[in-house]
């Protein structure tokens, strides 16, 4: 199958017709992302939550294994991302991207051509169109930049080039790429991006793709690693506060802020944020954001964790990360298990296996007729002493057409995967935290704040 896509990428992308410092700080529009106006039931949007989220973990721990077959499904606002506009090309066109911290590409819809398969999202996402843009270029086999792409020397993935030649018109081979529950592919330009009030920046590289499955939007990488958006733009920080998902389906928005230059020596901090040290990344996993989680609390107890899943060891696994790309946070099995005992065991409601069964979330239990619903208050405990105590909200949502039930909004990873880390911070966990990601001085800052 991937060699018939490559094909079709290949051919497609000769037919294309492309025309041959101070401290700045740029504000985005941030908002949930909402491939189509018409909602689904609850229940087919928390399945597939459930489902999004557990396959983008078992994703994150093998991204070297592209899930190209992967059997998710996708529907109509259950994409549980955020959403900001930008523009490239000259003149701009502007296409919302999702917002995801553990990835380092970025990709948009390409071409007239463009194809989304099993995408439940008319209508079309608006797709570059390359042939508009003057600035448009193909990236060529030989520069460095493709590399970024393709981890082989230049002399195997440029072929057709000449040894020593200055003058191949190779361009970089097409990609393929997986997220987890979905693909896309197409090929790399070297493109204007438009970032108001800055000049365009020329020389950006983007992934221009013709096809997708189950990836309703282009994709913001903003992880680490020489190719993500932070990287290319030389940001020294950036921030964004993620609303509430009770306003998934409004036009509310909050901001996602980027920081460029600036003295190369600045450590100051923003006034009322914790902060944490970034623990440093395995080799195996260069692009995440690795938290030093080193205990969580349940109702004030402390939850009997194992330390092998809390520091990352030197093969990859263990550790925790935060990534705004999966809607539920998922943790090891024995890691949920430790959690999930400890409030099923504080907890002072009956259990609900039926509503467990329909959601595919537990543990779920039935608050039918109770007016305030109360649950032992769940804390993340970071090195040095931080603490993130997560609102009712963020762990626990109501279930059922009359939130007759409540169910733990964090899913087990049970896919088997070996390595890679133990716990994934998704954004259900983080809504209503302003979050900012310190790249100068290696931190992260956050603080609870109605966005």
């Amino acid at each position: 199958m991937a060699s018939s896509l490559l094909l079709f990428i290949t051919l497609l992308h000769t037919s294309l017709l492309i025309r041959s410092s101070t401290s700045t700080t740029v504000t985005l529009p941030l908002a949930h992302f909402l491939p189509n106006p018409v909602p689904p039931s609850q229940l087919k949007l928390l399945n597939s939550l459930v489902s999004t989220s557990l396959a983008r973990a078992k994703f994150l721990k093998s991204p070297q294994q592209p899930a190209i077959n992967a059997n998710t499904p996708l529907s109509a606002h259950s994409y549980g991302a955020y959403s900001t506009p930008l523009s490239f090309g000259t003149p701009p066109q502007t296409i919302p991207f999702v917002i995801q911290t553990a990835t380092d590409f970025t990709w948009l819809p390409c071409t007239h051509k463009y194809i989304c398969k099993d995408c439940n999202s008319p209508p079309p996402p608006p797709s570059f169109i390359p042939k508009a843009s003057s600035s448009a270029r193909f990236l060529p086999c030989l520069n460095p930049k493709c590399g970024w792409f393709h981890n082989t020397e230049a002399s195997s993935r440029c072929q057709d080039c000449q040894p020593e030649s200055p003058n191949c018109t190779q361009v970089c081979p097409p990609y393929i790429i997986s997220s987890g529950s979905g693909y896309t592919g197409g090929v790399l330009l070297s493109e204007t991006l438009d970032l108001t009030p800055l000049k365009p920046i020329p020389d950006f590289i983007i992934g221009c793709s013709v096809f997708s499955s189950k990836q309703p939007a282009g994709v913001l990488g903003l992880g680490r690693g020489p190719a993500s958006f932070p990287t290319q733009l030389n940001l020294t920080r950036f921030s964004y506060c993620l609303l509430s998902h009770r306003f998934d389906d409004t036009s509310k928005t909050s901001n996602l802020v980027l920081d460029l230059g600036g003295p190369t020596t600045s450590s100051q901090k923003t006034p009322n944020l914790s902060y944490v040290q970034f623990t440093r990344n395995p080799p195996a996993f260069p692009t995440y954001y690795y938290l030093p989680l080193r205990k969580m609390t349940v109702g004030g107890r402390r939850v009997k964790i194992p330390y092998k899943f809390l520091n990352p060891g030197t093969d990859g696994s263990g550790g925790t990360i935060i990534d705004s790309g999966s809607a539920f946070s998922s943790m090891a099995g024995d890691v949920f298990a430790a959690v999930s005992t400890e409030l099923v065991t504080q907890a002072t409601y009956v259990r609900d296996a039926e509503m467990e069964s329909r959601t595919g979330l537990t543990p779920c239990f039935n608050v039918s007729g109770i007016q305030t619903v109360s649950f032992p208050e769940m804390s993340l405990y970071f090195k040095g002493g931080a603490k993130m105590a997560l609102p009712l909200a963020n762990y626990f949502s109501f279930m059922g057409e009359s939130s007759e039930a409540v169910c733990l909004t964090v899913v087990k990873d049970e896919s088997g995967a070996s390595g890679g880390p133990a716990v994934i911070l998704g954004n259900y966990q983080m809504q209503n935290f302003y979050t900012e990601f310190d790249l100068r001085n290696g931190r992260f800052g956050y603080k609870p704040q109605i966005c």
